[in-house]
């Protein structure tokens, strides 16, 4: 046999022993009579429910208290029962029940007996009682009335119960007495009798109207035999039923139509006459008479309420499916739930079997079910607890093998008690993991870039301040829970746009180690990822690092070098040219324009390293930062570009400016910014035009504006225009030189300003830069 050596599987064995061992339990509880007295309390429950108003054609005439002390003592002239037989048969009942037993002859008064034969055999509607002779398994004869009142009697049926082992009636056998001609019940033969004018009694049936008993010798020779158990559905408790004074239908004191189509019972109810039985529905300790009990017999027989006890298979599915649905919940459920569940299911139990013998007429035995159902929530709370024992001790060893200054020796203040003792050193261990774990937090916190720690499926577990602020959260707002993939989506591939971080990689362990993307804000981001090798559950720790500074910083060199290798090197090479040309052939170029061509070449190459030397200052220097004036600034700039206006034959002009335009900046920067856009602006504006310059208020910033007359900007390259190193117009205006570093510089200067640039264009309409720049406030420092 294989032993389980997961948590898991060691579980699910020991539930499999648990309810192999409870349900056995239960089914052995369920068809054996153990439990008999718990049954009866919920069965008599049942039979309580089906009470129902008595039947109307059902009148008892009670041999009682009064009528004795009327008449005499006990037993009474049978002249009285012939009168009392008469005076009932005058009235035309169905069929008189007489539950007297006239066993022997009369030797006193012999006249009294031919009186009540030929009562009984006028009425020909009268069933005599018979009754076992003797008690236990030797009593095999039946006490019969006197064969001349057998004779002339409609019927003969026993009127014996079946107590239980707690003295209650709660049944009866339909048929009862010697094995080879047992009798049917009394109810049973009042039916028959009342109905003989419509369904004939059978002739094979003993103890009916007609049947001969030439077989008594026989019986009383074979078993007393008992068939056809049922339970009686009581209508009532004791005194259901329309009842009559003996003495009182003796004097004509009832009704002229009391008895008139009436099943009518004669017996005695008297204290210390007749048997008295205990009975689910009785009261206060109130016995039943032995005639009431036939009448509840016969009252279910006639409303056709029939209660039966449930078949063994029946009763054993009842009562294991409580218990199986019960051990399911303790499996799956937590174990309040369970608890829940489990007392939740045996009130269910409870009430189906009460309340089933009122709807279908089952009447099963619950109290198995209910023994299953208080065993299996401690038995398995039992199993649980010292699984839970023995694994806090196992990890208890484990940590302190670890590392960690777990001690599991008793201290000051730990109770005798060993769950305690356990609970007080998880206790201490869970504070010393938490310090653990608070100050591992504490230094994830602490580092500088992004990082996550997700399970394999995504969900977040731990995030640091980097983090939450990367994703445009708030750093005090926790991420935990959250689906790392969706919080990294826009994080793509440079070139594929395939979403660096998804759901499968996560799961199949295929992230890469190291991968870089650009996000939506178009950052680039080093993305390093490191599994959990040594969890149980699978994770991993993603760690985001911003180049985006790198790759700028390299992308920069690549243009510097570019720039040196190409621009700055033809204006160069040019001039070795022209050198060697005039060695060759001395003479072939004027001296002069030799000269000025040289000078014109040296001068196109200091102009563009002097622009690359202030972009780079204008990208990496500090600036300085002062109050000053933009309307100045723009007066100071529009003077210095007057030379260069009037050499283009182009008019540049102030449209519109406040009397002041108060800034915080750097002034030289901010004078070269816009002397570049001036100077575009001039260069490429036709001549004869006009180029416009406004300074005006937009919510809280300056808007200095530029608008030409020039050749305009298409739409589709105005995403290139502040990049540097781009001429857009090399086809369209070859004979403007550049290197397509001004505005890049303008750029760099209008953003570390805190400001933007903009830019208003379209093909053969012309250009509008703005330099939009935060005001100064009053309330702001003088200097930066």
């Amino acid at each position: 046999m294989t032993i389980p050596r997961t948590r898991g599987q060691r579980r699910r064995l020991e539930w499999s022993l648990l309810a192999v061992a409870l349900l056995g339990l239960v089914a052995w509880l369920s068809v054996s009579a153990s439990l008999g007295g718990a049954n009866h309390l919920v069965q008599d429950v049942g039979l309580r429910l089906v009470a129902r108003p008595a039947h109307s054609d059902i009148v008892i005439v009670a041999i009682d208290d009064r009528s004795i002390a009327v008449i005499g003592r006990w037993p009474w002239r049978r002249a009285l029962h012939a009168e009392l037989i008469n005076r009932i048969s005058v009235q035309g009942p169905r069929v008189i029940g007489m539950d007297v037993l006239f066993n022997e002859e009369d030797l006193d008064y012999p006249a009294d007996d031919l009186l009540l034969a030929d009562a009984l055999a006028r009425s020909g509607r009268v069933v005599l009682p018979v009754l076992r002779r003797g008690h236990g398994p030797a009593a095999n004869a039946a006490d019969l009335p006197w064969p001349a009142f057998a004779a002339a009697a409609a019927g003969l049926g026993h009127v014996h119960v079946a107590p239980d082992n707690d003295g209650v009636v709660r049944g009866l056998y339909l048929q009862e007495g010697p094995a080879t001609a047992p009798w049917p019940h009394f109810s049973t033969v009042m039916q028959c009798v009342a109905d003989a004018d419509k369904r004939p009694c059978g002739a094979a049936q003993p103890g009916t109207p007609g049947t001969p008993r030439a077989d008594h010798g026989a019986a009383e020779t074979s078993p007393w035999q008992r068939s056809e158990p049922a339970l009686i559905a009581y209508a009532g408790g004791p005194a259901h039923f329309t009842t009559y004074s003996y003495i009182d239908v003796l004097r004509g004191q009832v009704p002229g139509d009391a008895f008139h189509g009436k099943y009518v019972l004669v017996g005695a109810a008297a204290s210390g006459l007749g048997d008295m039985f205990a009975t689910p529905v009785s009261r206060q300790s109130r016995l039943m008479p032995g005639v009431e009990v036939v009448s509840h017999v016969l009252d279910g027989s006639l409303s056709g309420v029939q209660i039966r006890p449930a078949a063994p298979v029946q009763n054993l599915v009842f009562n294991l499916l409580p218990v199986a649905g019960a051990l399911v919940a303790l499996l799956l459920l937590g174990p309040f739930v369970a608890l829940l569940t489990s007392a939740a299911l045996a009130a269910v139990t409870v009430l189906l079997s009460v309340a089933l013998t009122g709807w279908v007429g089952l009447q099963f035995a619950p109290a198995a079910a209910l023994v299953g159902l208080v065993l299996a929530y401690p038995l398995w709370s039992w199993r649980r607890l010292s699984a839970a024992a023995h694994f806090l001790r196992l990890e208890m060893e484990r940590l302190q093998k670890d590392g960690l200054s777990m001690r599991l020796r008793e201290r000051p203040g730990d109770t005798s008690d060993f769950l305690e003792r356990r609970i007080n050193a998880v206790e201490r261990a869970s504070r010393q993991l938490r310090d653990l774990h608070h100050f591992v937090s504490e230094s994830l916190q602490q580092l500088p870039s992004p990082t996550l720690v997700c399970d394999a499926q995504g969900r977040i577990l731990l995030t640091n301040v980097a983090a939450r602020l990367h994703v445009g959260g708030d750093a005090d707002v926790s991420l935990q829970g959250l689906s790392a993939v969706e919080l990294l989506r826009d994080l793509v591939q440079t070139g594929t746009n395939l979403p660096l971080i998804t759901q499968d990689k996560l799961r199949s362990g295929c992230m890469a180690e190291q991968a870089e993307g650009r996000d939506a804000k178009d950052r680039s981001m080093l993305v390093q990822c490191k599994p959990f090798t040594d969890l149980a559950q699978a994770g991993w720790l993603l760690t985001l690092v911003d180049i985006t500074d790198m790759r700028r910083a390299l992308q920069q060199r690549d243009q510097a070098m570019n720039f040196i290798s190409h621009d700055i090197r033809a204006p160069n090479a040019s001039i070795l040219t022209l050198l060697e040309m005039q060695r060759a052939y001395p003479g072939r170029m004027p001296h002069e324009e030799l000269m000025q061509r040289i000078e014109r070449y040296a001068q196109n190459s200091l102009g563009m390293a002097e622009n690359f030397v202030k972009l780079a200052g204008a990208q990496t220097q500090e600036y300085r930062m002062a109050p000053l004036d933009l309307v100045a600034v723009l007066a100071e700039t529009v003077d210095d570009v007057w030379a260069l206006a009037r050499e283009s034959e182009v008019e540049v002009t102030i449209a519109t400016t406040p009397d002041t335009a108060p800034a915080l900046g750097d002034r030289s920067l901010l004078c070269r910014a816009l002397a570049n856009v001036l100077h575009n602006a001039v260069k490429f504006s036709p001549a004869g035009s006009v180029v416009v310059c406004a300074i005006t208020q937009r919510d809280r910033h300056w808007v200095v504006s530029v608008r030409d007359q020039g050749p305009g900007i298409a739409p589709e390259l105005q995403g290139q225009l502040f990049a540097p190193f781009q001429r857009l117009h090399d086809r369209s205006h070859p004979a403007i030189s550049g290197v397509g570093l001004g505005l890049a510089l303008v750029h760099t200067v209008i953003q570390r300003h805190g400001g933007a640039l903009e830019v208003d264009s379209d093909v053969n309409q012309g250009a509008e830069f703005r330099l939009v720049l935060p005001m100064r406030l009053s309330s702001e420092p003088a200097a930066a």
